[in-house]
């Protein structure tokens, strides 16, 4: 009886499957199913691929690793050493996140989704696979997620922080476009990528609200952007699809009521506290210039916490 080369029982979610025996005789039965690939993999390199059917191992269809097997022994019909890697061609769904920085040292907290297919099996065996030496789908899954997390942060590393938060489906876009063109050097095919969160630290929370305002007609109260930033501060993230921002937009500063003026005291209406039991106002110094860029904030009612330029604390 030949020996009977296959993947049996395969779930839904195994992606690779090595057969554990690696002796092959000739005349051996090859079968492979629907959604699946059969790659012969020896000394590292992958060889000849079988799409799904029902194969006789023969030097016909064996051609290259015939070949291998020639130059080293010369032709002859015993046994040879080789590994069947088995991979499926379904589509897969995968997970990434991590932390990294953004081109002003910002720190910078995403994770999401991406789902990805085995368009090359051959490269995929010889990069992944065998290159790697995994040949389960568990370690398969987690070389990919520090795949992605490596290639996401050097990706969103070319941007600032303020366009990552206020322009997030254009970057999605661009980052999505470099990663699929990293993951088809590996055999796979990039479906399809998104974010699903995306966050800083609560001290970069609070400076984009000032960085914002650059553009911004009028400022924001200081008391409702310290609320606003608190109440970010106590989310862990926020969960984002394409294009959302994490900062709500500008609101509209209160309009400030002038004080009614106090009546000229009379004889008869005499202040009855003496000056050593008034209090005296507190007041705040006007920074009219950002000792670090040199912005004119002079036009601005108040002096706000961080410049609306370069983000320095003012007060």
């Amino acid at each position: 009886m030949p020996d009977i080369i296959e993947w049996a029982i395969q779930d839904e979610n195994d992606i690779v499957y090595r057969y554990p025996k690696n002796i092959i005789t000739w005349g051996s039965q090859l079968i492979v199913r629907e959604y699946q690939i059969a790659v012969f993999f020896r000394d590292g390199k992958a060889y000849d691929v079988f799409q799904a059917g029902r194969h006789t191992i023969t030097t016909q269809n064996l051609p290259l690793l015939t070949t291998i097997l020639s130059r080293i022994s010369g032709f002859d019909r015993s046994p040879f050493t080789a590994d069947v890697i088995f991979v499926s061609t379904k589509q897969f769904k995968g997970l990434y996140g991590a932390s990294g920085q953004t081109t002003d040292l910002a720190p910078l907290k995403f994770y999401g989704s991406y789902w990805f297919k085995i368009s090359d099996p051959k490269i995929f065996v010889m990069e992944v696979v065998g290159g790697q030496s995994i040949f389960e789908t568990p370690q398969v899954n987690e070389f990919l997620r520090g795949y992605m997390n490596e290639r996401l942060i050097s990706q969103l590393s070319k941007y600032d922080l303020v366009t990552v938060f206020s322009k997030l489906e254009e970057v999605s876009f661009k980052v999505k476009t470099a990663i699929s063109e990293e993951l088809s050097r590996i055999g796979l095919q990039l479906i399809d990528l998104k974010f699903e969160g995306i966050d800083t630290t609560p001290e970069y929370r609070e400076r984009l609200f000032w960085l914002k305002q650059a553009s911004a007609t009028t400022v924001l109260q200081m008391d409702t952007a310290k609320s606003v930033a608190e109440s970010l501060s106590k989310s862990p993230g926020a969960a984002l699809g394409a294009g959302m921002v994490i900062i709500p937009p500008i609101m509209q500063p209160q309009q400030q009521t002038q004080p009614t003026p106090m009546p000229a005291p009379t004889a008869q209406t005499q202040p009855t506290s003496s000056p050593s039991t008034q209090q005296a106002p507190v007041t705040v110094q006007k920074i009219n210039f950002c000792p670090n860029c040199g912005t004119d904030l002079r036009n601005l009612p108040t002096t706000p916490k961080f410049c609306p330029n370069c983000g320095i604390k003012l007060i």
